[in-house]
């Protein structure tokens, strides 16, 4: 069986594995602002508290991170579509058409209007794997903007959690 192959069948399988959304951001050495669209996101300990990234290999927004040491990782809320799609598009211009603020310490450029939370990082760990690089961020702060109702993504379409108030649970819902 060809990569190509493997390739059609991972994106199969992922597609059926609906996750978050988020933008993980970082400012390089000169201040301009990087970030990048990324589900591939988990938490790896709670202590001490890290998660695991990846992001593309090659890519500016990778390349900031690791030259200045740190990221930070907005959580999209559910009305955050239109920010998920502008940094998953590449647009130069992104951080020119959404509100943002510098973490106060360590961390990448706060959406504030498109996240819920924002948890600021430092790198503990890079290593390339394939096409990406996977990066432990230790967790240094973590900043709560708004009731956390997260923007999903699965099976190629956006959904967000509905809130089934007559039988007390959480349900979700994807949109085209």
């Amino acid at each position: 069986m060809s990569h190509q192959r493997y390739t059609a069948d991972l994106r199969r399988l992922m597609a059926g594995f609906p996750t978050g959304v988020s933008v993980v951001t970082a400012l390089a050495p000169d201040g301009t602002p990087w970030g990048m669209t990324c589900t591939s996101l988990c938490s790896v300990a709670l202590d001490p508290p890290t998660l695991l990234v990846c992001l593309r290999a090659g890519s500016p927004t990778l390349r900031a991170v690791l030259d200045s040491g740190s990221l930070s990782v907005n959580l999209l809320h559910e009305r955050a579509r239109s920010a998920s799609e502008l940094f998953g598009s590449g647009a130069p211009d992104r951080f020119d058409q959404v509100p943002w603020v510098p973490a106060q310490n360590e961390g990448g450029p706060h959406l504030i209007e498109a996240a819920h939370t924002i948890a600021d990082c430092t790198v503990t760990a890079e290593q390339t794997v394939g096409d990406h690089a996977v990066v432990m961020a230790g967790v240094t702060l973590v900043t709560s903007l708004r009731r956390p109702i997260p923007l999903l993504y699965g099976m190629r379409r956006y959904g967000s959690w509905a809130e089934d108030t007559e039988n007390g649970f959480l349900s979700y819902d994807f949109i085209s």
